[in-house]
């Protein structure tokens, strides 16, 4: 889990065409991963608090969130004294069934037809609206949370700071 921050931001950068970048390790780990991916060649990046704060928050809600079929999977191989890359990629793994990942596919998949026909993202949201169409927005809603999703409440108040 301690290299995760160096793998992200050296994809990332190397995408950019930009330098490689070295953590500094006395800082927070998404405060890390941001001055790693976004600081610019022979300028300090400096951290958005707020940002750090609510996407620091964001990391904890969805690590801390019931004993679903990864989470389990990674508990249950790492018991085993497996080693921690071992134990995160069975618990990958586990994402790859329809059941337990199915839906960021879905979602993605949807974007992708949208944007193959066209992007007209509206025409795509009356579609949702109309009762008479199947059409449906993918990633919305959750299996276990059917009225509210608890976590929704926290999220929302930090994008709203995020936004201000």
């Amino acid at each position: 889990m301690g290299k995760l921050p160096i793998l992200v931001s050296w994809v990332y950068r190397k995408r950019m065409g930009l330098p490689l970048k070295y953590g500094d390790y006395a800082l927070g780990y998404v405060e890390n991963i941001a001055r790693m991916m976004f600081r610019k060649p022979n300028k300090e990046y400096v951290a958005n608090p707020i940002v750090d704060n609510a996407l620091t928050k964001l990391l904890i809600l969805h690590a801390d969130h019931e004993q679903n079929c990864s989470t389990s999977t990674v508990r249950i191989v790492g018991s085993s004294h497996a080693g921690l890359f071992a134990s995160v990629a069975a618990g990958i793994s586990a994402l790859w069934g329809p059941l337990h990942g199915g839906a960021n596919q879905a979602v993605v998949e949807m974007l992708e037809d949208i944007k193959n026909d066209g992007g007209d993202v509206q025409k795509y949201i009356d579609k949702a609206k109309d009762k008479a169409d199947p059409f449906r927005l993918m990633g919305f809603g959750h299996r276990v949370y059917k009225n509210f999703d608890p976590r929704a409440r926290i999220i929302k108040k930090n994008c709203t700071r995020c936004a201000q």
